[in-house]
């Protein structure tokens, strides 16, 4: 089976992006099962329940989020009664949403998805490595093919919960630099790659407009840090995984742009 990762869908240049170019996407390389990180679809930090529909309805079966989770508190009704998204599972149990997704891929396989935050340059958390286990444990024998978004700023934590996860699940890929990253790999049995990339405006500084971070950055007076437009492109990994086992096959690349 086949499953896309889409990385980072920042504003709504992001979800347009998703929008334009999912559908025939999914055709196109007869996609299984897509997940993707919203943490960032709206206006750059956040998500909310009428976005969260709209990447529903262009094709996305799973969503994990990351530390801007909570930045637009209308989601949390969506957390607690969606069944389709899912909370950093290293946050407190008594963070609103759920620990991971479980639903069926278009041929009825189940996936899981999880999602973890990094603690290298973050917030403090609750050890990533132990959640991981506690989750997995939670999956049991509900599903064999698992993907793990690493929501990290190191690409230290990244490697080492790949290598930590290695042949215990299918995929772990990273998401929070918005840069994608040449490593794709695999672990032994298990799919990697460091950051999956940004899907939003190209044209812009990890999605932001180029003339208000550079101002900031030269002057340190406080400015929005609005979404930019220019160069809107979808990014993200195909990975290929073995149904009956969950181990993965391979790993590719893919960045889709509107035709010039």
């Amino acid at each position: 089976m086949k499953i896309l990762f889409i990385g980072d869908i920042v504003g709504q240049p992001g979800i347009e992006a998703v929008r334009r170019h999912l559908p025939k996407l999914i055709a196109d390389e007869s996609l299984d099962f897509v997940i993707a990180n919203a943490e960032n679809a709206c206006g750059g930090s956040g998500l909310t329940p009428r976005q969260y529909r709209q990447l529903r309805t262009a094709g996305i079966d799973a969503i994990t989020m990351g530390d801007h989770i909570y930045k637009r508190s209308e989601i949390i009704s969506v957390l607690i009664s969606k069944d389709r998204i899912c909370k950093l599972a290293n946050f407190p149990l008594t963070a609103p949403g759920r620990n991971f997704v479980l639903a069926p891929a278009r041929d009825g396989t189940p996936v899981a998805a999880l999602c973890l935050l990094g603690r290298t340059f973050m917030r403090p958390v609750d050890c990533p490595f132990q959640a991981a286990e506690r989750v997995l444990s939670e999956i049991g024998t509900q599903a064999k093919v698992i993907i793990v978004d690493m929501h990290a700023e190191a690409t230290s934590d990244k490697y080492l919960m790949g290598h930590f996860l290695k042949g215990k699940v299918s995929a772990v890929l990273g998401t929070h630099t918005h840069v994608p990253t040449a490593d794709e790999q695999l672990l032994g049995t298990t799919a990697f790659i460091s950051d999956v990339g940004m899907t939003g405006p190209y044209d812009s500084i990890l999605g932001r407009r180029i003339d208000r971070v550079l101002a900031h950055t030269l002057n340190f007076v406080p400015t929005p840090f609005d979404v930019a437009e220019g160069d809107p492109r979808l990014a993200g990994a195909i990975v290929e995984v073995d149904a009956a086992t969950g181990q993965a096959k391979s790993i590719r690349r893919v960045m889709v742009r509107d035709s010039v």
